[in-house]
């Protein structure tokens, strides 16, 4: 409890810099969103892929611009998962409430994001830090693409092509690389166990 109580004060002393209002702004697009998709028409369905993109271009800028400029801060650290969770998993589910994603499909994403973020958690409880996988980045980028690209399906753009088979075998994709990246944590943070001798 005292540490999580130091944690806070540490990020209470962080000032605001530019990747963290990013994260923010994220955050706060998540909501324009959910009201945008949660009964789809055309018109409001690119409306939200427009939004859904935009805070998507907030998660690769704030992380680059962060580390290009040397402005990490434990509130970034904090936010920026919880962002992109948050990002991902309202659109999936919203995209099951409209069948254009399978339950089975959302529930295994789901599934892995959650259990990710505990080893993640337990980690950082022991003082071990488990990087970002780049196979993890793969999906993450794959799991935009399909999540727009379905999307888009109920808009005019859809006559482009056929962006449910397009979007379903990206985010099929993305699944493979979850499960490959979230294997690689369980390995890394296995390995700092048996090193601490925990």
């Amino acid at each position: 409890m005292n540490r999580v109580l130091e944690v806070w004060r540490e990020i209470g002393q962080e000032s605001l810099n530019l990747p963290n209002l990013l994260t923010l702004i994220r955050i706060l697009l998540i909501p324009v969103f959910i009201i945008l998709f949660v009964n789809p028409t055309p018109d409001q369905s690119l409306a939200a892929a427009i939004i859904f993109t935009v805070a998507a271009v907030t998660d690769m800028l704030d992380g680059y611009i962060a580390r290009r400029t040397g402005q990490v801060t434990k509130l970034g650290k904090l936010l920026d998962p919880i962002a992109d969770k948050l990002l991902v998993l309202s659109a999936l589910i919203l995209l099951m409430n409209v069948d254009r994603v399978s339950a089975l499909v959302a529930l295994l994403i789901i599934a892995r994001e959650v259990a990710v973020t505990g080893i993640r958690a337990i980690a950082a409880g022991e003082g071990m830090i488990i990087p970002a996988e780049t196979t993890g980045k793969y999906k993450m980028a794959l799991q935009v693409i399909a999540i727009i690209l379905l999307i888009l399906e109920g808009t005019g753009l859809a006559e482009l092509g056929n962006m449910h088979l397009a979007g379903t075998v990206t985010l099929y994709l993305s699944l493979v690389l979850g499960y490959l990246s979230g294997s690689q944590y369980v390995w890394t943070f296995w390995k700092q166990v048996v090193a601490k001798g925990l």
